[in-house]
């Protein structure tokens, strides 16, 4: 190995760029490129990454504290015919996700039919009653979807879950993608990447074709729970992206069942809402009585048609890490085929088998909340208290349908720059995928979330994980669009505020409402996924 590589020791995971036979063919030009630095010169671009996500206010929320988005210099790369693979398993996915939605809050064939037990549904913390029999316009439940995908000791992409309510990052793959294209333009040059530019444009036609029918010009805005959420800085650059507006809960009025929102010139209409706001807090009416962020008579809207919410209320129970056990038997069901993308192997703690083998294993197995996200409430045996361990086994005895359990992957590792030098660390991957109703479109890349601890095993930002910039290779024998530098830096990541009018008498109003507003922007929303 040569510069920056030289005395890299991968561990025993599977290593994305090096083999037992060097360097893999599809690292082959960037190993060149790094070679060709000195150390001065790559810590000084590694430096300017930094500085210039937090200029830029790239941030993400940890612990109620702003930081820079963690970006590594070196992308990850993906040959096309490992990205076939994976683009064909995630629309399978996101295909079977759509019809098990339909089939959950209407007829119910799979409860019948012995699929699925209809328990595991109705004890879900994110089933709401209150979405059965509201029909999407164009039949999209899931017009945004993040899969997340881990490499295993064999290199095989496997499904660790799926997020179909308001998975988030994507913003950062666009702002990555034009960090590391001005950071290592020589690099940049040499591959054939396909670009991820196109994002904003495919996710507004998705929203646009899934307005109520008979609106040719529909209305588009993102709901957004406020400046305070940890992803706000996506949310804004999205709607900056998509040219819509860009509102708070307050900015939106329910009048005879349609939407409007305010402003400058009064009341307009809306279509059509890209929420990034938790089902809990959308509809005081329906949901939590004491939101701020929502709009009371928005679940009502939707139900007379005159509203499309994307994604749609109740997609949580899809999240259920429960639910994700089923999704192999669920794609036999509906579409007659074998999954493409296999499952992590899974334990369901709920059944007194499987139960019985887990709390005998607890040291050995990774435990995890059937509801949770972002990392929280995982717990990785090998790496527990024994302290920690018992009292994960109690919270297990008494409510074993909450839990599932996993083996320890070790997830594949990829070079990362840490302490002045390239080490090996693990890394997932968040494709995203767009479904506009006629087809289900996969960003090429995703996000690439990296632990920047050495041996941590929990990716998640929210943890204080970082990113790569994800590189998807053109087929050479094929046409494709690649990505320039050009292009793909005029992804600007700038931030604006919704112009809005408050209602009066409204949020932010009055003592200790703003505080209390403030709370809720914390807690809801996908600040928690990423």
């Amino acid at each position: 190995m040569q510069g920056p590589f030289s005395g890299y020791t991968p561990g025993a995971a599977y290593d994305e760029m090096f083999g037992v036979d060097g360097a893999r063919l599809p690292y082959a030009g960037l190993r060149t490129a790094f070679g060709d630095l000195t150390d001065v010169e790559l810590k000084a671009r590694v430096e300017a990454l930094r500085t210039g996500y937090l200029d830029q206010g790239v941030t993400f929320d940890i612990g109620g504290e702003e930081r820079a988005f963690p970006l590594d210099i070196l992308p990850r790369v993906i040959e096309a015919d490992a990205w076939a693979h994976v683009d064909a398993g995630v629309q399978q996915r996101v295909k079977v996700l759509e019809m098990f939605l339909a089939d959950v809050y209407d007829a119910g064939r799979v409860f019948e039919d012995g699929v699925i037990p209809r328990a595991v549904i109705t004890t879900s913390s994110h089933f709401h009653r209150a979405a059965a029999g509201i029909e999407p316009p164009n039949g999209v439940r899931v017009q945004v979807s993040g899969i997340d995908l881990v490499r295993d000791e064999d290199g095989e992409f496997r499904v660790l879950e799926d997020n179909v309510r308001v998975p988030s990052g994507v913003s950062y793959v666009l702002t990555n993608r034009r960090a590391i294209s001005a950071a290592l333009p020589e690099a940049f040059g040499r591959h054939r990447i396909r670009s991820v530019a196109s994002y904003p444009q495919r996710l507004l036609a998705a929203l646009r074709a899934a307005a109520p029918a008979g609106v040719p010009d529909p209305t588009v805005v993102v709901l957004t729970p406020g400046v305070y959420n940890g992803a706000y800085f996506e949310h804004a650059l999205l709607a900056r992206r998509m040219g819509v507006e860009l509102v708070e809960g307050r900015d939106l009025v329910c009048l005879r069942g349609r939407i409007l929102m305010r402003t400058t010139q009064g009341l307009a209409p809306v279509h059509v809402i890209y929420r990034r706001v938790d089902d809990e807090f959308l509809d005081p009416v329906h949901f939590r009585g004491d939101s701020m962020l929502g709009c009371p008579g928005l679940v009502n809207a939707a139900r007379a048609g005159n509203v499309t919410i994307a994604n749609a209320i109740g997609n949580g129970v899809a999240d259920d890490k429960l639910v994700y056990t089923y999704l192999p038997d669920l794609i036999r069901y509906y579409l007659h085929e074998e999954p493409i993308l296999r499952n992590v192997d899974t334990w369901r703690v709920g059944d007194a088998v499987a139960r019985e083998e887990v709390l005998d294993r607890l040291d050995e197995l990774v435990v995890k909340p059937v509801d949770g996200s972002g990392g929280k409430g995982i717990v990785i045996g090998p790496a527990a208290t024994r302290q920690e361990l018992d009292e994960l086994r109690e919270r297990i005895l008494a409510d074993p349908r909450s839990w599932i359990a996993q083996p320890v992957i070790q997830l594949s590792t990829v070079p990362t720059y840490a302490d002045g030098h390239m080490a090996p660390r693990h890394v997932d991957l968040r494709p995203f995928a767009v479904n506009d109703g006629d087809q289900v479109w996969v960003l090429p890349g995703g996000l690439t979330r990296v632990a920047m601890a050495e041996g941590e095993l929990i990716v998640n930002s929210s943890r204080g994980g970082g990113s790569k910039d994800t590189w998807v290779l053109a087929d050479p024998d094929q046409p494709a669009v690649v990505a320039s530098a050009t292009i793909e830096r005029s992804v600007a990541p700038a931030v604006h505020q919704p112009d809005g009018v408050p209602l009066e008498g409204g949020p932010g109003t009055g003592v200790g409402l703003h505080e209390q507003q403030q709370q809720q922007q914390q807690q809801s929303g996908e600040a928690r996924t990423c």
